[in-house]
């Protein structure tokens, strides 16, 4: 019995942690000027249905979240707040102003549309150092973006990151055709997270067709970030119910 309640209590300590990505809420917003839908009041609504955190990523055009929304997000978030971006300086003026529980740092350029490939950590160790000594200085949780690689993910560990997050495009892209086929590099580049004592998340592309296949297989991840997938669920279901449903594919775990 006591066994079976520690395997129990384990299982439940590794179950992913949601953390919606309202990037397209804003790109609503800001079609139209104005403040419909209101940005801090979705983000708000959102930890009320039971996200575990909120996601922003703040482009340098502003295009959907702005420095502004940033601000005012930091004021009346109570969970955990994620802000994702190119560690430029910019970038890291607003962090280290803001403090939020974690930066993840992509590789993504000014211009472009959404981020498509992960850091070079061993390419650019050096740089990365600096960044994440920066933020570490500034009590800051710091993630990097990588490719489903075991040498990117040892690089970021040598880089002294506190967690990576794993991009999920190529296994949602797959997973339809193979799950399995589709999943096994990013087990491994998991498995080599946990070996370099790495937490771990994971975004991009990942929705309700194919978060619970990676959460059962991958228990140990500790936060998928969603935002896409997740808002064009909402449009038909609801916010509510889409933020629940999406809760409970993380919370999928295997017995293994």
């Amino acid at each position: 019995m006591l066994a079976k309640l520690i395997i129990r209590f384990v299982s439940i300590k590794q179950m992913a942690k949601l953390s919606v990505n309202i990037n397209k809420i804003a790109t609503l917003r800001n079609a139209r000027g104005g403040n419909n839908p209101n940005l801090l009041k979705v983000a708000s609504d959102c930890e009320k249905f039971g996200a575990d955190g909120i996601t922003v990523h703040p482009r340098p055009d502003e295009r959907h979240v702005r420095r502004t929304d940033v601000l005012e997000l930091k004021k009346i978030l109570t969970t955990e707040f994620n802000i994702e971006g190119y560690p430029s300086r910019p970038f890291m003026e607003l962090v280290t102003e803001v403090k939020p529980a974690q930066v993840t740092l992509v590789p993504d350029s000014p211009d472009q549309l959404t981020s498509n490939h992960g850091w070079d950590t061993v390419e650019n160790r050096d740089f990365l150092i600096g960044i994440i000594k920066e933020l570490h200085n500034a009590g800051i949780r710091a993630s990097v973006f990588v490719d489903a690689s075991v040498e990117m993910v040892r690089g970021a560990a040598m880089c002294m990151a506190d967690r990576v997050e794993l991009y999920t495009e190529p296994y949602a892209r797959m997973y339809s055709p193979d799950p399995d086929a589709a999943i096994a590099p990013f087990i491994e580049a998991a498995q080599a997270a946990r070996q370099c004592g790495l937490g771990l998340n994971a975004g991009h592309d990942l929705s309700l067709d194919n978060l619970e296949f990676l959460c059962r297989n991958i228990p140990w991840i500790d936060e998928c970030s969603i935002g896409h997938a997740l808002v064009c669920d909402a449009l038909y279901l609801g916010m509510e119910k889409t933020v629940r449903e999406y809760k409970k594919c993380c919370q999928a775990h295997s017995d293994k």
